[in-house]
């Protein structure tokens, strides 16, 4: 049903699945630049499309694929699901005579303010994204990492300097963002996040208070920009900042060191371990391929009574 050809595919009938090189068809599950390739033709979500387009070219062919609507693909059914991850992220539902396949795609289970939350239908294989797969990547309450956020935003405000939030500009930028408007604080976003939450709004997700980053309306924001270390983060006519990173690696204390931040807050956009372990729970299929992270969850897999082998073991064969 699916094969591994330097990315996944479904073999017949021939899908791409996320692959990051031009494909006459692919299936993207939602926007993030590691996703996406200028495919000739790409089925996806309607907001996927949106911001799809928005970043390789509006001319770009797409098929709109609504959420729990089955698509005709040659032989076989093909339905997307809510994944939680970003607008539009989507999970890819396989069914035909030889079974039925579910593809993640990033995903969370838990909740969000701009995104969708996740739907697991059953299926008899489950590919599944892995990258919080160790059990150290058990993230606190997200309650408790929004007010730890929200708290020191206050306090770099009420000390007169400007928090600074950084970033990736699909999915992490809004979240933050709605998550600050809602608790009163307005926000100024740098360009070319600003671009993409047009598009966020645009597709009916309300994030508040939010404009594109003028330094003369300063007093009082907080701003989101891009990632330390991407080519145009800074932004002109800030003096004196408090920069926050929000990020699933922050579990690890000495992130806020090696992302050169002052604070560095575990909030994600990620199913952490407790949730991949749940989506199989969930899913209860008979075999997992697991991508991404590292090949020990696999492991964890079998430990707990699940059939399950990381990308790099199931696919030394062609065909699965």
């Amino acid at each position: 049903m699916i094969h591994w050809e330097n990315g996944l595919f479904l073999t017949r009938p021939r899908l791409a699945l996320d692959v990051r090189r031009r494909q006459p068809r692919a299936f993207v599950s939602h926007a993030h630049a590691d996703h996406i390739a200028a495919h000739e033709l790409a089925y996806m979500t309607p907001e996927t499309g949106r911001l799809y387009q928005h970043r390789v070219g509006a001319h770009r062919r797409i098929v709109p694929m609504r959420y729990r609507e089955p698509h005709e693909f040659g032989e076989a059914q093909l339905t997307a699901f809510p994944a939680g991850h970003c607008l539009g992220s989507a999970m890819l539902l396989v069914e035909c005579d030889a079974g039925s396949v579910l593809y993640t795609g990033d995903y969370k289970l838990g909740a969000s303010v701009t995104a969708t939350p996740a739907e697991l239908p059953r299926a008899d294989v489950l590919v599944m994204e892995c990258t919080f797969g160790d059990p150290r990547y058990t993230l606190p309450p997200r309650e408790e990492v929004i007010a730890e956020l929200i708290a020191i935003v206050r306090a770099a405000l009420a000390d007169g300097a400007t928090p600074v939030i950084h970033a990736y500009p699909l999915g992490k930028s809004q979240e933050v963002t709605r998550l600050l408007t809602a608790a009163g604080i307005p926000v100024l976003q740098h360009p070319h996040i600003f671009a993409i939450s047009e598009i966020y709004q645009q597709c009916g997700v309300d994030l508040g208070d939010v404009r594109a980053y003028d330094a003369q309306r300063l007093a009082g924001a907080a701003v989101v920009t891009l990632p330390k270390g991407s080519r145009f983060f800074r932004l002109p006519g800030m003096a004196r900042t408090v920069s926050i990173a929000t990020t699933g690696w922050a579990i690890d204390p000495r992130t806020k060191f090696r992302w050169q931040v002052d604070h560095a807050l575990p909030l994600s956009d990620h199913a952490d371990y407790p949730e991949l372990m749940a989506t199989a729970e969930q899913v209860q299929p008979r075999e997992i391929i697991c991508t991404h992270g590292s090949a020990d969850f696999a492991g964890r897999l079998c430990a707990a009574g699940f059939k399950a082998r990381h990308v790099t073991e199931a696919f030394q064969t062609r065909l699965f």
